[in-house]
């Protein structure tokens, strides 16, 4: 089938990322949030997003080095083209619609992509209460970080339209996306879902069966909860842990930023969904109250101008 309509459920970090760049790369955009008091927001994550578009396109006239791989097809792209991809980030901003209306961001959607919190019990919500109002011929995905498309396909009302597409945070250059169905999602929406991700200048990821974690959260998640466990049992501050893996391996970035990039409410919901987080004095109980109080403060991560670490 044809994609063109596209409607995001959710303004977090990455439904943002995902609402951007499927407008820059032509689609008509819609995005669905639970309130007005969402929609506002979400517009500065949205104008965020615009600046480091226009900022990593301008940057690249002059520093190959600031190729982004979701921008361009290529680092040595001319400077007059460039200035049309700067406009065109104008454009697509300029065309998202923001909505609350149920209605209106699903009646006539060729492919959903759902991006709201990483908690079955809200997700088996959204599906129920949207399914009534898709398109026969609408594609219903997932950006869960750990869920897997089987355990919530009876939610959904079309288990053979359904499917996970995972995308790596920081999409414009980190480009992936993992395209993981379950036992009865039909050929025909697992390859449309592929070649949507292709056209979005993602590298599709297609795997083979269902894993929890998928490809990259399969890895990324226990690097993550061992650094959480090590603030957690006060073996080392943030900023100690962090050098020891930026300074041990020269990653770029240590767990802790990682984390304030992914966000601080998507961490606690992974760990608050573990068993162990149920028993008192445990690691995973110590992890999540120490990112309940962050989340608590309001310091949820980057977007928020402090997580771990304060941002301007």
């Amino acid at each position: 089938m044809s994609i063109q309509k596209v409607t995001v459920a959710g303004g977090g970090v990455l439904g943002s990322q995902i609402t951007l760049q499927s407008a820059y790369k032509g689609f008509q955009v819609t995005m669905w949030l639970r309130s007005e008091d969402s929609i506002e927001r979400t517009r500065p994550k949205l104008e965020r997003l615009r600046g480091i578009y226009r900022q990593s396109l301008e940057a690249l006239k002059t520093d190959p080095s600031a190729f982004c791989r979701g921008l361009t097809d290529a680092p040595d792209v001319p400077a007059h083209e460039l200035d049309e991809l700067i406009a065109q980030v104008d454009a697509a901003c300029d065309s998202l619609v923001l909505t609350t209306s149920a209605e209106q961001a699903f009646g006539d959607a060729d492919l959903v992509i759902e991006a709201i919190a990483e908690v079955i019990d809200e997700k088996d919500a959204f599906y129920t209460s949207i399914k009534d109002l898709l398109p026969e011929r609408t594609i219903l995905c997932t950006n869960s970080s750990t869920l897997l498309p089987s355990a919530m396909a009876g939610f959904t009302g079309r288990p053979d339209k359904f499917l996970a597409l995972h995308f790596a945070n920081n999409i414009w250059k980190q480009n992936t996306a993992e395209v993981m169905g379950s036992s009865q999602t039909s050929p025909d929406a697992f390859q449309a879902v592929v070649a949507f991700a292709r056209a979005i200048g993602m590298i599709p990821l297609e795997l083979k069966k269902e894993q929890p974690g998928y490809l990259l959260n399969s890895m990324l998640v226990p690097f993550l909860n061992a650094a959480e466990a090590l603030l957690a049992n006060d073996v080392a501050d943030v900023e100690t842990i962090d050098k020891a893996w930026t300074l041990g391996t020269g990653a770029p970035l240590g767990p802790f930023r990682i984390l304030d990039i992914v966000g601080l409410a998507t961490a606690y919901n992974i760990v608050a969904a573990s068993p162990a987080a149920k028993e008192p004095g445990s690691t995973a109980a110590r992890i999540a109250t120490l990112l309940k109080q962050r989340i608590d403060e309001g310091k949820t991560g980057i977007n928020a101008g402090e997580g771990f670490y304060k941002y301007d």
